[in-house]
């Protein structure tokens, strides 16, 4: 009688501590890993996207500064991270054979990633910031002044007639057609290999910081809208009059079976990334890049400071 029941004993144990692991530990919900790219903004934002979570009572893990685009991409697809921040442009990349003019507005470009994520891979995208964080060229204000560039019409020009130019940019920047093949494609003019200094990562710091010092003869730095460096380190960013670049939204995107499982991801990150805008994500970016806070921390001062948490 007392063997039974400590073998009915330890079989509920056994029950119990998978119905715990299931939960997902103390939180309760989860465990939702939640990972980014490699770079500041994505820190930035998938600290925030983790802290929220965990405040809501999630078990979470972090594998932020996860890989370039195609290596995040590949693993939420896998299932190996179940979420993390996207931008609607990348859009274009992931659906080929789309319109490229739904992709430079902001609301179609957004629809229509919504809908074709959620339709062919099971990926559901949530509340946008109303930031765009485009892809862009940004040059030393004092090369703009002496050479007259504004607009990469101008860049074009001036590669052309053999200006001395030199660009500092990730792997992802050169290969992405939506990157810099786009700019050349469009503008007529192609950059040598010895054009460019391609830098591990896509970490828009060091590709500005390259162009504001002169490293290795670097006059000109892969940007993003949002970067919180280029007013401090004195670059123009070159317009793009005809319009070659997407919108880029940052967006939390979710596989369907975690958003399934706990729709209210949606509510609890909506209030933070409706309130990201151009300039709260280039103070933010600031902060990190520059002034060498942790990615952590700043999320969560400006959470705390928005009563968010």
């Amino acid at each position: 009688m007392r063997v039974r029941f400590f073998a009915m004993a330890m079989t509920l144990v056994t029950v119990l501590g998978l119905c715990a692991g299931c939960a997902g530990g103390s939180g309760g919900k989860g465990p939702v890993v939640v990972g980014s790219k490699i770079d500041t903004e994505g820190a930035l934002l998938a600290n925030a996207i983790i802290l929220l979570l965990e405040d809501a009572g999630f078990d979470v893990v972090d594998k932020s500064h996860f890989g370039t685009t195609a290596i995040v991409r590949k693993a939420i697809l896998s299932g190996e991270i179940d979420m993390y921040p996207e931008y609607t442009g990348s859009g274009e990349i992931f659906f080929e054979g789309t319109s490229p003019e739904v992709w430079r507005d902001a609301a179609a470009g957004y629809e229509a990633v919504r809908k074709l994520d959620l339709e062919t891979n099971n990926i559901v995208w949530l509340t946008p910031a109303p930031a765009n964080n485009t892809w862009a060229i940004a040059i030393p204000r004092t090369l703009a002044d002496q050479e007259g560039l504004i607009t990469l019409d101008d860049l074009a020009a001036y590669v052309n007639a053999g200006g001395a130019f030199k660009i500092a940019c990730s792997e992802e920047f050169v290969t992405s057609p939506a990157a810099l093949p786009a700019f050349q494609d469009a503008y007529g003019f192609e950059l040598s290999e010895a054009q460019l200094l391609t830098l591990a990562g896509g970490n828009t710091a060091q590709t500005e910081q390259a162009a504001a010092q002169g490293t290795d003869d670097v006059n000109a730095a892969m940007a993003y809208g949002t970067d919180g460096s280029l007013s401090a380190l004195d670059l123009v960013v070159l317009t793009d009059p005809r319009g070659v670049q997407p919108v880029y939204e940052p967006t939390p995107i979710v596989r369907g079976e975690i958003y399934e499982a706990y729709p209210e991801i949606g509510d609890i990150l909506a209030p933070c990334f409706e309130s990201l805008t151009l300039e709260n994500l280039q103070e933010l970016n600031a902060r990190i890049a520059l002034e060498g806070h942790d990615a952590a921390d700043v999320a969560r001062d400006y959470l705390t400071s928005k009563g968010f948490l």
